[in-house]
């Protein structure tokens, strides 16, 4: 993440884009007009340097891609641009999707100059994305949100690995994950615990489990909910203490 002075430029930055290209009311605005409001946004909001960093008609087999943010040789994520006047749609993400999957990019963001979806591609069979996070400029009252995101495609934070943290927390904030998690044995035993001491009643695990799958799967498919397992501690032994010949124990996680 930025640090906090960074933080207060970039949020200056991003009210300077809107003011400059989405107050103007610039509704039917083109893909090549569009694109010079990119190219504003890459250089003067995330600190990407013209041409050295911002890599414009990147070819991927035989077609290309609008942009590559490429740092100290490094691919980072692909830029794929729309007209203003569009919607972005599930056409546009498949078309950005390919072209990351094709030249084993692993991070886009698809953008009409007003909203930023930025995704994270899935290389399994078949190929597959996840957003991580979609931001609309035009909300005024939404700018700091959006900075808090947009944050971590500044080139200053993407140079420390930013996308990690910010991966990590989506997959941890996944549905299905967090639907593991309530279907896992510790929060089981904490379910028969409370309905023991509230209703003295003593229930099977199958018989929770079952209540807590019409909660969670109402709209999402029961085989996709992975079992989760909390991490378990150890316990590591420290040297003696020099001083009264007592051991320290500390207790590490075990993933």
């Amino acid at each position: 993440m930025l640090s906090t002075s960074k933080q207060q430029k970039l949020f200056v930055a991003l009210k300077n884009y809107r003011r400059q290209f989405l107050d103007r009311g610039l509704k039917e605005l083109d893909e090549s007009g569009t694109r010079l409001m990119i190219n504003s946004f890459l250089s003067d909001v995330l600190g990407y340097k013209q041409l050295e960093e911002i890599k414009t008609e990147y070819m991927i087999k035989g077609t290309y891609a609008d942009y590559v943010i490429q740092v100290n040789k490094t691919r980072h994520f692909l830029v794929e641009v729309k007209a203003l006047s569009f919607e972005l749609s599930e056409k546009h993400l498949r078309q950005t999707i390919n072209y990351g999957a094709n030249e084993g990019i692993e991070y886009a963001l698809l953008t009409n100059g007003k909203s930023f979806e930025f995704y994270k591609i899935i290389f399994e069979k078949p190929i597959s994305s996840r957003l991580i996070f979609t931001v609309d400029l035009s909300d005024a009252n939404g700018l700091k949100i959006a900075m808090g995101y947009l944050q971590h495609l500044h080139k200053d934070s993407v140079i420390k690995n930013s996308f990690k943290p910010l991966w990590n927390k989506c997959e941890a904030t996944d549905p299905y994950n967090i639907a593991g998690i309530i279907c896992s044995e510790d929060v089981l035993k904490a379910i028969k615990k409370l309905i023991k001491n509230k209703y003295n009643e003593k229930c099977e695990d199958e018989v929770i489990l079952s209540a807590v799958h019409k909660i969670v799967t109402d709209k999402m498919d029961p085989a996709l909910i992975k079992p989760f397992k909390a991490a378990r501690a150890k316990v590591k032994k420290e040297k003696k203490d020099e001083h009264d010949g007592s051991e320290k124990q500390i207790v590490i996680a075990d993933q």
